[in-house]
């Protein structure tokens, strides 16, 4: 038996396609094994999202054929679909696969061994296909990330992801549920519908939308909470939120990319909305749901960004008061119209800005988390376990050994992260969600 070690870089849907890919190799008979126990044919899913990840993606690659000099070494993916020649200059990589053919995956290992080339690639940019990826085992058997969309047609000026992932394609929708029906036979109990622009779900299929969609997961029996990827802010409307908060399964924590609370800055990133328009959709979202998990994205130090623009920024961050704000020193990428713009920022400027910004976030995640303790209500250890399939910490337990079960992706850790001993003083059992 052949052994086979995959190691992921990237995004969830990066993950998701390992999954899969891990699944496609167990299914034709090869031993998955740890990263650094050996292997025949080292699997590495690239990233490109910035420089930094395509370094770390070729750091991987050169660990690989240490490892094992003597095995496959295949590079897959993002960073495959953007680099070029230069995958090959240092030797370290035996076989590139590109996006949309890791389903391919076995006929390419095996067909490699026979003496066929090396390269399996298509003009990303200039597909309609969907690439047919499945998963029916999830590693963790509670929650699973569902790919449903791949490609974006935003083109961000500080992005290149689209020319590696190519434009927008649609899953088709009984082959989502199909998916999901086994995961939840298998035990899964909660969905996280993922995509690379998960809002434009739909729009190169007849009649089929991201709500419609959500609404079909809906009914799937044995499903009980659905979880949204990243979405754009236009997508929020009264209607749109309406009808999420009709359905008993969605889990109110919406993640909507901002990356700057400044219009003129949003404008060089080319960005479709506006602060005004941002601000509305934070607005809908906390009429409709009691006091929904709003996490979002910023970069700190985009080109031309001055003092007066990055203010902005803060004080937008400021009234907004998000759960939870990711944040990322801009970083050039070779191949984006922002690589070449003029006024780029030094790195110190960009790390007291960044500093500034996260010192921020921690006063707003501190805050949200305060107001979510004073209210949590508790149910019973086992009914907890049951629906969430949890490990739980205990403290100071009350008389009936009660939980505190939490619909946010992840909160009862924050609580954990934020609070510790102040929070099991309090004599609450904390699930945190696996």
């Amino acid at each position: 038996m052949k052994r086979v070690a995959l190691h992921n870089l990237g995004c969830k849907v990066n993950a998701y396609e390992t999954e899969a890919m891990g699944q496609l190799l167990k299914d034709a008979g090869y031993e998955i094994v740890p990263f650094d126990e050996g292997a025949d044919f080292y699997i590495i899913n690239t990233c490109t999202v910035t420089n930094i990840a395509d370094r770390k993606s070729r750091q991987m690659l050169h660990r690989a054929r240490k490892l094992n000099p003597d095995a496959v070494v295949a590079a897959v993916g993002c960073y495959v679909q953007t680099a070029g020649e230069n995958i090959w200059e240092d030797g370290s990589v035996d076989l590139v696969i590109g996006n949309n053919k890791k389903k391919d995956l076995v006929s390419i290992l095996e067909a490699y061994e026979r003496g066929s080339k090396a390269e399996a690639l298509i003009d990303i940019n200039h597909t309609k296909e969907y690439e047919g990826l499945f998963v029916t085992e999830q590693a963790d058997h509670t929650r699973a990330y569902v790919k449903v969309q791949d490609g974006c047609n935003q083109f961000c000026s500080y992005c290149i992801i689209p020319f590696a992932r190519g434009r927008v394609r649609s899953r088709a929708p009984e082959e989502i549920r199909k998916e999901i029906e086994q995961l939840s036979e298998g035990g899964c109990r909660e969905v996280v519908l993922t995509g690379i622009h998960l809002s434009s779900y739909g729009v190169d299929l007849e009649g089929v939308k991201l709500l419609s969609l959500i609404e079909m997961v809906q009914e799937i029996p044995g499903i009980r909470r659905i979880r949204l990827g990243s979405l754009e802010p236009r997508i929020i409307t009264e209607e749109f939120a309406e009808a999420l908060r009709k359905m008993d399964k969605f889990c109110p924590h919406f993640h909507l990319s901002l990356q700057s609370g400044c219009d003129a800055v949003l404008a060089r990133m080319n960005r479709r909305y506006t602060t005004a328009e941002y601000e509305k959709a934070c607005g809908i979202l906390r009429h409709v749901f009691e006091d929904p998990a709003l996490t979002t994205d910023v970069i700190a130090g985009f080109p031309g960004e001055t003092e007066e623009e990055f203010s902005e920024t803060e004080a937008f961050l400021r009234r907004i008061a998000f759960f939870q704000t990711h944040i990322f020193k801009y970083s050039k990428r070779k191949g984006t119209k922002a690589a070449s713009m003029s006024g780029q920022i030094t790195e110190a400027v960009k790390g007291e800005r960044s500093r500034r910004l996260l010192a921020l976030n921690e006063i707003h995640e501190r805050q949200y988390l305060e107001r979510r303790i004073g209210r949590q209500s508790e149910i019973l250890v086992e009914e907890a376990m049951e629906i969430s399939g949890v490990s739980y910490q205990t403290g100071h337990t009350r008389e009936y050994c009660r939980a505190v079960f939490v619909s946010d992706k992840d909160l009862s850790g924050q609580i954990v992260r934020a609070f510790g001993e102040k929070v099991l003083e309090n004599g609450l059992l904390l699930c945190k969600l696996l």
